[in-house]
């Protein structure tokens, strides 16, 4: 077996995870006829079939499973590879996969994007919005170089780096303006309305008001802060928010934003990668480019 390449293996690992070969091509930037073509040229080298494929999807068979592990370790090593050249410039050039959780991204991300076209020229960077237990999984996976998450992730594999901690804030009602603000004992008997399970955010609001996160909520779970926050507005309860949202968030909505007493409840926020990642030292490059942004946010925002 010595007629394998990498362009089939990343085709296959395509095929693999998108489940369909029109999809597959689209993100190869190939034909779907080419994709196919490799695709069963890959399958005649190994004398197995990969695929179980239907009418609108194809899965993986059981040799095609134990096949993907393996590859997806291989391509991981090669891009490795390419980041142990780049690694020998003084700034990092070229592709950065940078992965970003949904309650941060559209407050800091414009911001990190504007100083890394400063300070690091010739950067290319894609960004990955999606939940923390995904971004972690690529990661791993070697998907992504770096993520944007709230900290701790607790994978022995990555390193942690904390960046900042900001508050997490209440959002009631207008007409709730001139009431106290509640303490947690308090919030537990209103009508919490939270984000969807697999938001990190949603479990950091219920670890400070000691809610299990298994006991069932009335009210709302919400895919983004912003539904949160409208239907704040609309008197159907109350939510949390982290600070750095309180501004795009509620400038459109009737609601007031007040600040528990102390101890508030706060958020860690970092980036994370792999311990093995040759890149590891542009990365907190990259890492200080998220704190200078993030320190002008708060600057701008008088916080």
């Amino acid at each position: 077996m010595t007629n394998l390449t990498i362009r089939q293996l990343r085709y296959f690992e395509a095929l693999a995870s998108h489940g369909h070969f029109g999809r597959a091509a689209e993100a190869c930037s190939v034909t779907q006829p080419a994709l196919s073509v490799q695709i069963k040229e890959l399958e005649e080298e190994l004398g197995t079939k990969l695929f179980e494929r239907g009418a609108r999807q194809v899965r993986l068979t059981g040799f095609g499973e134990e096949f993907a592990l393996r590859v997806q370790d291989i391509l991981r090593r090669v891009d490795e590879l390419g980041d142990l050249a780049r690694a020998s410039t003084e700034k990092m050039v070229g592709r950065l996969r940078l992965g970003v959780i949904p309650t941060i991204a559209p407050y800091l991300l414009p911001r990190i994007i504007a100083n890394l076209g400063h300070s690091h020229h010739g950067l290319d960077v894609h960004i990955r919005e999606t939940l923390t237990p995904r971004l972690v999984q690529e990661l791993s996976e070697g998907r992504l170089d770096a993520a944007i998450v709230a900290l701790p992730v607790s994978e022995p594999a990555f390193t942690e780096v904390a960046i900042f901690t900001e508050k997490m804030v209440l959002v009631r009602s207008d007409a709730d303006a001139g009431k106290p603000v509640p303490n947690k004992e308090e919030l537990r008997e209103m009508r919490l309305l939270l984000l969807e399970e697999g938001h990190c955010f949603r479990d950091q609001a219920l670890s400070f008001c000691n809610i299990p996160s298994s006991l069932p909520q009335e009210g709302l779970d919400g895919s983004s802060l912003s539904t949160l926050v409208q239907m704040v507005g609309a008197g159907i309860g109350v939510t949390l928010i982290p600070e750095m949202a309180v501004p795009v968030e509620t400038r459109s909505a009737s609601v007031c934003v007040g600040h528990f007493k102390n101890p508030q409840p706060t958020r860690t926020v970092g980036m994370v990668w792999r311990k093995t990642n040759p890149l590891a030292d542009h990365l907190h490059q990259i890492a200080a480019v998220v704190r200078q942004s993030t320190d002008e946010l708060r600057a701008d925002e008088g916080v």
